[in-house]
């Protein structure tokens, strides 16, 4: 069953308490996997990338909880602001 909340006509899947989101790991120098996200006038061919954390953001209430990463791309070197939660997993040792 899942669990969640119903908003008047749609449905918001609720994390498991226990579970904990893969951004606060995140620091600089590592290894990531982001998940691709689409802007409007780009076609929808590419799932997720790989890039470098450069810096990571926070918000002036917990400077230890980042929101927002800089990232570089491997494959084209293009620097990129993403948010924490396109963040999908940390590559170890890379």
């Amino acid at each position: 069953m899942l669990d969640g909340v119903s908003v008047g006509i749609g449905f918001i899947p609720q994390q498991d308490p226990s579970e904990r989101p893969v951004f606060l790991d995140v620091g600089p120098g590592m290894t990531v996997i982001v998940r691709h996200d689409c802007l409007t006038w780009e076609k929808p061919d590419k799932d997720w990338w790989m890039g470098q954390v450069i810096h990571c953001g926070g918000p002036a209430r917990d400077p230890k909880i980042h929101n927002l990463f800089q990232i570089a791309d491997v494959d084209s070197g293009e620097i990129k602001w993403v948010n924490a939660d396109l963040v999908t997993q940390i590559l170890p040792g890379c």
